[in-house]
């Protein structure tokens, strides 16, 4: 069942919304998968298969935004400085080669989590705005420490082929882009019942996407001493 609890009008909801997160926002930066390959223990083919299903997931979120340009929810959300699936093409073609299409199969949790996006964005715009902060925020935020990371592991250029889905060259002021973006969420125009349903699915965005980790962590094992 939803969470009835009656929201704190003193507290700006998209601090109410990392409240909310918290714990879900942890297990997703602590995954066993990220943390290997974040720490070296994979090499560059993991960092492929990761960027390959995150095609999947941008390709949903951005499908529809020429329609969610104009919803009166989700529309303030619909920045074109944001589009990343572009930019996911250039990284992959750089890390697959010309036959990176070919590579595209996504994992069952990739599947399960771009179908809720699509569904959001075509039925729900306001929960389609709760996996636009998880993913876009995410980005400009935790994003760079995978860009730099990423450069560094693999002799990738820091802001070139290879990494450019984390380079947002049209936002000159991320930290101030981030306060505008946060405004949006506190002037969400819905009211606190659908407010507790954002924060529920801003929750299971996490959740979807820890899932997507498990997933890739399955399929890139790394042989742990005793």
């Amino acid at each position: 069942m939803p969470d009835t609890t009656p929201l704190e009008d003193s507290v700006p909801f998209s601090a109410q919304i990392r409240s909310a997160t918290a714990e879900q926002h942890a297990e997703a930066e602590n995954s066993t998968f990220m943390s290997d390959m974040l720490g070296g223990a994979l090499d560059v083919r993991a960092f492929y298969r990761y960027t390959s299903q995150l095609w999947h997931i941008y390709h949903a979120l951005e499908q529809q935004w020429e329609t969610l340009a104009t919803d009166p929810v989700a529309g303030p959300f619909i920045r074109p400085e944001l589009a990343r699936l572009a930019h996911l093409e250039d990284d992959l073609a750089h890390l697959g080669g010309s036959g990176w299409r070919a590579d595209l199969t996504a994992l069952p949790a990739t599947a399960t989590y771009a179908e809720r996006i699509a569904e959001c964005a075509r039925d729900w715009p306001a929960g389609y705005v709760a996996h636009h902060y998880t993913r876009y925020l995410g980005d400009l935020s935790g994003g760079q420490v995978i860009r730099g990371t990423a450069a560094k592991l693999w002799q990738l250029p820091k802001r070139g082929d290879g990494v450019r889905f984390y380079v947002f060259e049209q936002i000159s002021n991320p930290a101030a882009f981030k306060r505008q973006y946060r405004t949006l969420l506190d002037e969400l125009a819905v009211d606190d019942l659908e407010k507790q349903r954002v924060l529920g699915e801003c929750r299971r965005a996490f959740d979807l996407n820890t899932a997507v980790f498990a997933d890739l962590a399955s399929e890139f094992p790394v042989r742990r001493e005793g």
